[in-house]
């Protein structure tokens, strides 16, 4: 009897210590998923199917820990938990700036769960972050999350065009993307002030190596005279593609002072491009808009940039009158979806707003005829 007693007692014992186990976990998670919550993140019901984010060290300068082989590791598996079948993931970066609930962010992943047939493209949407509060608000807000670290430089700050920090971003970013390539991933990147209406795949070109959105499309897919903007671009990983990316990456020293869509304008004429065969192609903005020159018709655009815009506020007054254009032209029956609905932007990011803030013409004038102040991380 006392044998009986003491095997209760301990099966008592064990069933009140899962209690309190359960109770231990189930409370955080209750308050992380309300903090996420009013935080504005609503976990979808339907395509995207969210799994445990991958939490990795964030390997910052002061971090003696970190190691590139852990690094490296790290980008190995959230690239490969990320990728399709045929190892293509979307990947974008974020800092601090672009991070804070009601930013940049959230309006990005909006634009994926409102748009036509891109909500199930999240589960390949890889958030590079750069700097250790994007990250924490990355792994509230989505499953895929890496975090790059640039030694000597915080990037959790707007960086405007052109600046010290704004230059080794894209350069930084350049580099990184090559090691993507390298590790046999065929990648889109976009930036995180591009809206996504509708699945893009379809209107890329097939065989291709590089191709890229405008600024400015002449209306010729071959044409190197076109205005390329490097916010958005699909690249298949091959030879060829690494080679570019390599050497696109080495012309920072042979073009100083010059940021990297600068510098893609002087060598896509270069004889090393033919000699290695890249197949390149421009991307129309009937497609591939952006406030530079906006896609006409909703009924084909894919993607809208909020380029040619100065500044963080501009850009978000703009992204949501963007959002909500989008959403009232899906609301409407199909007999009034015509193609001569128009967008209400650019407003706040329009180039007599740059003359507003008190830039010069000339500036201006450059701002007009390059990529634009279009990406003040």
């Amino acid at each position: 009897m006392l044998t009986n007693f003491s095997t209760k007692a301990a099966v008592f014992g064990r069933t009140i210590t899962a209690a309190v186990f359960l109770t231990a976990v189930a409370f955080p998670c209750y308050f992380m998923y309300r903090a996420a919550e009013s935080a504005g993140f609503q976990i979808p019901f339907h395509d995207y199917h969210p799994r445990s984010p991958h939490i990795f060290p964030l390997l910052l300068p002061d971090d003696d820990s970190a190691t590139s082989d852990s690094e490296e590791y790290s980008l190995e598996r959230v690239l490969k938990d990320a990728s399709m079948q045929d190892n293509t993931v979307i990947l974008t970066t974020l800092n601090e700036a672009w991070a804070a609930p009601r930013s940049v962010v959230d309006l990005f992943l909006e634009s994926f769960r409102t748009g036509e047939h891109t909500r199930s493209l999240l589960n390949h949407l890889v958030i590079i972050s750069l700097d250790r509060k994007a990250f924490s608000r990355c792994l509230l807000v989505h499953m895929h999350c890496y975090a790059l670290a640039t030694e000597g430089v915080d990037f959790s700050h707007e960086a405007y065009f052109m600046t010290p920090d704004y230059l080794k971003m894209m350069w930084r970013r350049i580099n990184f993307l090559e090691s993507v390539l390298e590790m046999g991933y065929n990648f889109i990147f976009t930036d995180a002030d591009i809206m996504w209406f509708r699945d893009p795949f379809p209107h890329f070109h097939p065989n291709t190596d590089f191709q890229i959105a405008c600024d400015h499309f002449s209306g010729d897919s071959s044409d190197l005279e076109n205005r390329p903007n490097g916010g958005f671009k699909f690249v298949r990983s091959n030879n060829r593609s690494i080679e570019f990316y390599r050497f696109w990456y080495s012309s920072r020293e042979t073009y100083p002072g010059l940021h990297d869509q600068d510098v893609l304008n002087r060598i896509k004429n270069d004889s090393f491009i033919r000699e290695i065969g890249l197949k390149m192609r421009f991307l129309d903005t009937a497609y591939f808009g952006g406030f530079c020159e906006p896609s006409k018709d909703l009924n084909q655009v894919c993607t809208m940039h909020a380029n040619c815009c100065f500044g963080l506020d501009s850009k978000l007054h703009d992204l949501r009158i963007l959002l909500e254009d989008w959403k009232l032209f899906m609301s409407l029956p199909p007999s009034l979806k015509s193609s001569d609905s128009s967008w209400r932007v650019p407003e706040s990011c329009s180039l007599d707003s740059l003359r507003h803030f008190g830039i010069a013409e000339d500036d201006v004038e450059q701002f007009n005829n390059s990529e634009g102040l279009n990406r003040t991380l």
